[in-house]
């Protein structure tokens, strides 16, 4: 059983006790799904990572949106700092998939940019999986999308052992087929360099460490890692094991049948389309697949490779998918336990995934742009994902019927460490909702405390903080429009006090941690609907549960049944939290939790003033400036500063074209 070893300077407290060893005990005697009912505040990541380290089972946790992942990979890296905990998010800064619109025939062209840094993060993470038992994933929904066969990346390794003989040739060879390239100039992830007897190795999945291997004829010497900034030995190894540079990579002989089966799918839907005169169609799939087979044959990729995965992985029509719970079965069995947080939103977006992308492929089919073995390049249905892990633990403030039904034990976290109550509601008339507000704002904002604002529409959200900025209230909304690292630095900002009030939709209610907040303010809150649900409401109320002075405002002319029982959920949870307070003479106190110490990367300017020059630089200065450069831009990615990486990449990608 791997171990797992918690740091934190707290312990278990409130309910978080009794339910630690409720989970823990029903996952041990092999019950697949359980819950924890946890409040707003009530300590569930904690209790999260106490599970995992009780249990000692390798742990994937899944969540619905990146935010969210990006705030649970911080907390588990600090709570697990000598475990190996992982990061495993979509690598896209940017994606449009291909679609066909009939009606105006119109065919949008995949347009794509992706982020290395998560890409990295990706590579470690199966590394990772594959190599070590004490593993923690910390993931979004794109872990329910199709990965390349875990067999494959575990047999397409090099492993290299010290005292034993290699051909050289053989062997950079080998490294050209697992998706490296050599480059002797500019040194990066995902290359190797050669010099007299040395060869340098950089892991795709390695963010600082390269590794070199020192041979004396064609017998291995000395293999050990180093720092790829300052060249600075750090560990011998007797053997080590170097993966794929990327989880699509597959041997020669199982290229080979792809192809043939590709070949074979295309001559079958070509009869197809000639049976039934469709020429335009027969034509247009012709000609892309013959083209995509010749890219494959010469090159082992072509664009939209991932359309073919069905022939890659050598599954059935129809047969699930690989996903990174296989790469947990590769190396753990059934052995593993899956996460959900944030269940009662997290399970619906992964039930709705798989319709909204077959219903998309469907039409490309159907128009000649795809072979029908498309469909099978798909996230998981929510059948195969319910089942596809050995044990389950929800966890959420408001689980749904699903979750306790499917449940043999349902663990409560009423009751916070922090001896905080649920915050109390009122109900004021919705009238003047905009100017009542506005006062009750200034009351918050002058003890140094942050509001939240959340409204039914985006227009609304805007028009609200250009009146409320114009009355001079430092304001800032957030909406869909923004990216992750975008709403990332919002949070962080208004945190930071940068402004007091931030007006949102339907962002601003799962697991945003914000304990400098003290007033919740939920206009139009009789307007039934998804927005002003049960579930809705108390998670929204719920933001202000972490400071002692929180409070929520509903603006209503009348009390629906959501609010109402929103407002008795919350008065018996604040009498039994009372009672307990009471019993163990416990003062409610302000959740305390530091501002993350996100990287302020230096001035630039120093640097870029130099890039006037650069083609009159010599080259040793220019792989000066790019190490330079490759420092900072490895700093930012490691605070997940993944704009300012990006940034740092794109000037370092054109130092190296000179």
């Amino acid at each position: 059983m791997p171990t797992f070893t918690l740091k934190s300077p707290y312990q278990p407290a409130g309910d978080q006790p009794q339910a630690i060893e409720i989970l823990s005990q029903s996952i041990n005697e092999g019950n697949q799904y359980q819950t924890l009912l946890g409040v707003t505040g009530s300590g569930k990541t904690y209790t999260m990572a106490k599970v995992i380290e009780k249990t000692g089972k390798p742990t994937l946790i899944m969540t619905h949106n990146k935010t969210l992942a990006a705030q649970l990979y911080s907390e588990f890296r600090t709570f697990f700092p000598n475990n190996h905990v992982e990061y495993f998010i979509s690598y896209y800064d940017y994606y449009q998939p291909e679609a066909y619109i009939p009606r105006q025939d119109l065919f949008i062209e995949k347009d794509s940019s992706i982020n290395e840094e998560l890409e990295r993060l990706r590579l470690s993470t199966t590394a990772s999986l594959l190599s070590h038992k004490d593993v923690i994933v910390v993931a979004s929904v794109s872990a329910n999308y199709g990965l390349g066969s875990p067999e494959d990346y575990k047999t397409i390794v090099q492993k290299l052992v010290v005292g034993e003989e290699y051909a050289q040739k053989a062997l950079l060879l080998k490294l050209v087929d697992m998706g490296y390239k050599r480059n002797d100039d500019f040194f990066d992830r995902g290359d190797f360099r050669v010099n007299g007897e040395v060869i340098d190795i950089y892991p795709a999945y390695h963010e600082a460490l390269a590794i070199r291997v020192e041979f004396f004829g064609d017998e291995i010497e000395d293999i050990y890692s180093f720092n790829t900034l300052t060249s600075e030995k750090v560990e011998h190894f007797k053997e080590y094991v170097i993966y794929s540079a990327n989880q699509f990579i597959v041997s020669k002989e199982r290229l080979a049948l792809a192809v043939k089966g590709i070949e074979e799918e295309l001559g079958e839907r070509l009869a197809f389309y000639q049976a039934e005169d469709r020429m335009i169609e027969y034509t247009r799939l012709k000609q892309r697949v013959e083209f995509d087979l010749e890219m494959i044959e010469a090159t082992g990729i072509c664009k939209g490779i991932e359309n073919y995965s069905r022939h890659l992985t050598g599954k059935a029509v129809g047969e699930t998918p690989y996903s990174i719970m296989d790469y947990f079965k590769a190396m753990h069995g059934d052995d593993f336990l899956v996460m959900v947080d944030e269940s009662h939103v997290s399970l619906s977006q992964f039930r709705g995934m798989y319709a909204g992308d077959r219903s998309r492929k469907e039409v490309l089919v159907e128009h000649g742009f795809r072979l029908p073995s498309a469909l099978d390049n798909r996230p998981l249905m929510f059948g195969e994902y319910i089942v596809k892990a050995p044990y389950f633990l929800f966890v959420s403030a408001t689980p749904k019927e699903l979750e306790l039904e499917l449940s043999s034990v349902i663990a409560q976290q009423v009751v916070r460490p922090t001896g905080l109550l649920d915050p109390p509601i009122e109900v004021i008339d919705s009238t003047y909702q905009v100017e009542n507000l506005h006062d009750r704002m200034k009351v918050v904002i002058k003890k140094g405390e942050r509001v939240l604002v959340t409204v039914l529409t985006k227009k609304m959200a805007e028009e609200l903080t250009t009146y409320y900025n114009d009355l001079g209230l430092r304001v800032r909304y957030m909406h869909s429009d923004l990216d992750v690292i975008e709403r990332n630095q919002v949070i962080r900002s208004l945190r930071l006090g940068e402004f007091d009030i931030l007006i949102g939709i339907n962002l601003l209610r799962e697991g945003l941690d914000l304990p400098e907040v003290s007033l919740v303010a939920i206009l139009d809150a009789d307007k039934e609907g998804f927005l002003r649900s049960t579930t809705s409401l108390i998670q929204t109320s719920g933001r202000a549960a972490r400071n002692s002075n929180g409070q929520v405002l509903m603006y209503a002319k009348k009390i629906t049944n959501s609010m109402k029982e929103t407002i008795e959920t919350t008065k018996e949870r604040r009498k039994k939290q009372m009672e307990h307070n009471i019993k163990h003479g416990i003062t409610p106190k302000t959740t305390l939790r530091e501002l993350d110490t996100n990287l302020k990367v230096d001035e630039l300017g120093e640097l870029y003033s130099k890039k006037s020059k650069l083609d009159r630089m010599p080259k040793a200065e220019r792989q000066k400036l790019v190490k330079e450069l490759k420092a900072k831009m490895l700093l930012a990615s490691k605070s997940l500063e993944f704009e300012e990486a990006v940034r740092l990449r794109d000037e370092i990608a054109k130092i190296k074209k000179l």
